[in-house]
């Protein structure tokens, strides 16, 4: 397979994905809403980067023309008027089974969520669930489904968040302080998705990814702390302050946290299974990552790189 189109490429998880099959050899078609927000792609060897309304499907058909596979990344945490879970996590994997049959592309790899499922308890998790059924229904896919739990690395959306909120805040109410992850490294999602996407025997299949331990929220949050070099008070809310916290975060301009978001909480996004055996590596610790990337980020980290670029 030479020709690979990127749904959702431009994006944290995407990007990283993108970069490793360009090493690969890959050519490689992104595409995206908006070209200005993959700069950091356009100049990588073998690609290109195209922009397409992902929700047309005669754009999406056009683009997809060339194509011997499909990598799906898309995904949203909030759900709205705009940007429903069902447009993006039903209807969209639904429409691209469809087109990819009438061109006679087989490959497809599809992000998922860990616990999707119609008997979970949040819209996110059920809409997940839903979305790999409908691609499944397309007999002559050679399909394989990834449901990572939460994915960590530089720029993600997740421990970048908490340590905004520790140099903030004095204090950290959380909600669900003993919801339970299995963080794993965003460049091993995208050395899985590399490994996968030749591999026949993936075909069909459906793999979680977690890294090598579990921690409850409230261990993460203290992770990050110590790391920072901040001493935080971490008070956990009880199940009505959290989903009352959430709500009263609903109705801020930009949503950091939903009420369906608790309801992912619910259940603990930690794999039932071993880490996937046909991979050639194992997944690396969150211990091993973080610190350089959170550390980066703080003034000490910047005025050293100050220094070291005038030589002293």
């Amino acid at each position: 397979m030479k020709h690979v189109c990127v749904l959702g490429g431009s994006g944290f998880v995407g990007s990283a994905i993108v970069g490793k099959l360009s090493l690969s050899g890959y050519s490689v078609n992104v595409l995206t809403r908006r070209r200005e927000s993959s700069k950091h792609l356009i100049l990588l060897p073998n690609v290109t980067v195209q922009e397409c309304d992902v929700m047309d499907d005669i754009a999406l058909s056009n683009a997809l023309k060339q194509a011997d596979a499909v990598i799906n990344l898309i995904g949203i945490l909030h759900n709205s008027k705009k940007n429903s879970f069902k447009s993006r996590h039903v209807e969209l994997p639904k429409r691209l089974a469809a087109i990819c049959s009438k061109l006679g592309i087989k490959r497809v790899l599809h992000m998922s969520a860990l616990q999707a499922s119609n008997q979970a308890p949040s819209a996110y998790l059920k809409s997940k669930a839903e979305g790999e059924e409908c691609l499944r229904r397309t007999k002559e896919l050679q399909l394989t489904i990834f449901r990572p739990s939460i994915i960590f690395g530089r720029g993600d959306g997740f421990i970048n968040l908490f340590a905004s909120l520790v140099k903030l805040l004095p204090i950290i109410l959380l909600a669900k302080p003993e919801a339970k992850f299995q963080p794993i490294y965003v460049e091993d999602v995208a050395q899985a998705f590399v490994e996968a996407l030749d591999n026949t025997d993936t075909f069909g299949k459906s793999y979680d990814l977690g890294g090598p331990k579990t921690y409850t929220l409230r261990q993460l949050v203290a992770y990050v702390a110590q790391i920072l070099g901040k001493k935080r008070i971490i008070i956990g809310l009880n199940n009505f302050l959290s989903y009352s916290q959430a709500f009263a975060m609903e109705l801020l301009p930009v949503k950091l946290m939903t009420r369906d978001n608790v309801r992912s909480m619910e259940v603990d996004s930690v794999c039932v299974t071993s880490f996937p055996s046909f991979l050639s590596f194992q997944p690396q610790a969150l211990e091993a990552v973080v610190p350089a990337y959170l550390n980066d980020d703080t003034p000490r980290a910047a005025f050293n790189r100050f220094r070291a670029r005038a030589g002293r």
